[in-house]
C-alpha cells in the first residue's frame, strides 16, 4: 500500500504504459458463433438464472430484477467488452452495496420506491463508468487499496452469510421485521423451535452439491441440479418451506423498457454509486487481466469500463439492478471453451428466451436461493488475509481491520466504510510512504470470487 514514491512512480508509468498498448487490440468481433460459444453461453446461463434470483433478493429487490439484470445487460456488454470470457450480471457484493446505498437512504425494500432507486443506481453506475472509460481514466480503479478491499469483503461476506441465516434455517417467515441483518441471524440461531427440518436438509443438499460436485469435475452443475431436483420435489408438494412464487409470484415475459428516472433520489444516491461504480468494477479488471495474461491477449481497462457502464445502462432500462463481473461465471465460461464474445451473448439470449416461462421457479425453495448465496460468500472469507497482510505491514494491517470493523459496524449502509478506509489508506500514505512497499492496485480484487 505505501509504496516508496519512486518506485510508485515508476509503477504508475508502467501501468499507463500497458494500459496505452492494450488499447490497440482486443478481443475478436463477435461475426461468427461458434459451437464451443453455445455450448459455453448455454453453461453460464443455466448457472445465471438461479443465481441472479437470489443475488436480487440480496439487494432487497424482487428475484424478477435478476433475471432482468441477466438478460439484455449480457448482450450489450459483449457488444463493448475487450475480453472473450468476462460474464457480467448480478454478483454478491455489488447485490450487497445496493441494499445498502438503498436503505441508507431510507428506502423500504421491495417497495415502488425501492425499485426505482434501483433502477435510479444502475442508471448512475452506468453514467459514471462509462464516462470513465470514454475518457480513458481507468487507473481510477486503483483507488482501493488491497488492505480496504480485503477488510471490506471479508466483512461484507460476513453480512451475506447473516442475510441468509433464516432462508437456509427456514424461519424466513417468522423471524422480526424489525431486527438488523446480524439480529435476523442471531434470532434465527437463537430460536430452533422454528427451524424447518427440510429448509436445512434442501440448504445442505445444495451447498455439498456446490462444492462436493467440483471435485469430481470442475464443470459439475451443482446450483443447476439443486435447482431442479428441488424444484420437482416441491411442485410436487413435498416440500413444506417458503418458496420464490410465495407471496410474490414471478413475472411471465419480456422487461418492459423504459427511459423513465425518478431523479429525486439523485442526490441522496450519488455518494453510493460511486462506490459501487469503483468496488463492483474492482473484480472485472483483475478478471479480465488474469485471462488476458493467461491466453497472451491484450486488453483494455477503459473499454471494460465502457461495457459495464453500458450494460448497467442496459439494466436500468430494464428495471434492474446494477451489475458487475462475476469470477466464477467468467472462470466457467472460459473452462468450458469460450472463444469469444458471442458466448456472453447466447448466454443472454438463453435467459431472455426463458423469461416468458419464468412461473416455472415460482415452487423453488428459498432454501436452495440462500444456500446458493450462502456458497458464494463463504469463498470470500479468508482469515488468513489479516495475517498476511500484518505480516507484511502493520500498517496495512491496522487499516484492514480497521476497514473490517467499521464495516460490521455501519451495517447495513457499509458503503460508508469503503470510504473511510480508502481515506485512511491515502492519509496513512502520507504520513508513512517509506514504511511499506505495498501498492494499492485492481489486483486486490482477485481475492472476489462470486
Amino acid at each position: 500500500m505505501l509504496a516508496k514514491l519512486k518506485t510508485k512512480d515508476k509503477a504508475g508509468q508502467a501501468s499507463e504504459a500497458e494500459r496505452s498498448a492494450s488499447e490497440t487490440s482486443y478481443a475478436p468481433v463477435c461475426t461468427r458463433v461458434s459451437g464451443a460459444d453455445v455450448i459455453a453461453g448455454l453453461s453460464v446461463a443455466l448457472v445465471i438464472i438461479p443465481q441472479s434470483l437470489a443475488y436480487a433478493q440480496l439487494a432487497g429487490l424482487p428475484a424478477s430484477a435478476g433475471l432482468f439484470a441477466s438478460a439484455l445487460p449480457l448482450l450489450v456488454f459483449a457488444l463493448f467488452a475487450s475480453s472473450p470470457f468476462l460474464q457480467t450480471g448480478p454478483v454478491a457484493l455489488t447485490s450487497l452495496l445496493t441494499f445498502a446505498v438503498l436503505t441508507g437512504s431510507g428506502l423500504i425494500p421491495e417497495t415502488d420506491q425501492y425499485i426505482a432507486g434501483a433502477v435510479l443506481l444502475a442508471l448512475m453506475v452506468a453514467v459514471l463508468r462509462f464516462v470513465v472509460g470514454v475518457t480513458r481514466l481507468g487507473s481510477i480503479a486503483d483507488l482501493i487499496s488491497k488492505p480496504v478491499l480485503q477488510g471490506f469483503t471479508n466483512a461484507a461476506a460476513i453480512i451475506i452469510l447473516a442475510s441468509q441465516l433464516p432462508k437456509a434455517l427456514g424461519v424466513d417467515g417468522k423471524v422480526p421485521d424489525d431486527l438488523s441483518t446480524i439480529g435476523k441471524a442471531l434470532w434465527s440461531l437463537t430460536n430452533p423451535a422454528s427451524y424447518n427440518l427440510q429448509a436445512i436438509g434442501v440448504a445442505a443438499v445444495t451447498l455439498i452439491l456446490m462444492f462436493g460436485g467440483r471435485k469430481l469435475h470442475k464443470l459439475f452443475p451443482g446450483v443447476l441440479l439443486a435447482a431442479v431436483l428441488f424444484l420437482a420435489i416441491s411442485s410436487m408438494g413435498f416440500y413444506d418451506g417458503t418458496v420464490i412464487g410465495n407471496p410474490n409470484p414471478l413475472p411471465e415475459g419480456f422487461p418492459s423498457l423504459s427511459f423513465a428516472f425518478d431523479f429525486s433520489l439523485l442526490g441522496s444516491l450519488f455518494t453510493g454509486a460511486l462506490v459501487v461504480a469503483l468496488v463492483g468494477f474492482a473484480e472485472p479488471t483483475a478478471i479480465a487481466k488474469t485471462f488476458a495474461e493467461e491466453e497472451n491477449q491484450r486488453w483494455s481497462v477503459n473499454r471494460e469500463f465502457m461495457a459495464s457502464g453500458a450494460a448497467n445502462f442496459a439494466a436500468a432500462v430494464s428495471g434492474a439492478l446494477p451489475v458487475g463481473g462475476s469470477f466464477s461465471r467468467s472462470a466457467l465460461n472460459k473452462l468450458a471453451g469460450a472463444q469469444s464474445r458471442w458466448s456472453g451473448m447466447v448466454t443472454g439470449l438463453v435467459v431472455l428466451a426463458f423469461l416468458p416461462f419464468a412461473s416455472i421457479l415460482n415452487e423453488l425453495p428459498q432454501a436452495v436461493l440462500g444456500a446458493v448465496v450462502v456458497g458464494a460468500a463463504i469463498k470470500l472469507v479468508k482469515p488468513q488475509q489479516f495475517k498476511d497482510q500484518f505480516a507484511k505491514s502493520k500498517i496495512d494491517g491496522v487499516i484492514m481491520v480497521g476497514t473490517f470493523v467499521l464495516t460490521l459496524f455501519f451495517a447495513p449502509s457499509i458503503h460508508w466504510a469503503l470510504i473511510i478506509g480508502v481515506a485512511a489508506t491515502y492519509v496513512a500514505r502520507f504520513l508513512f510512504k517509506n514504511k511499506s512497499d505495498q501498492t494499492p492496485g485492481p489486483e486486490a480484487a482477485q481475492q472476489i470470487k462470486n
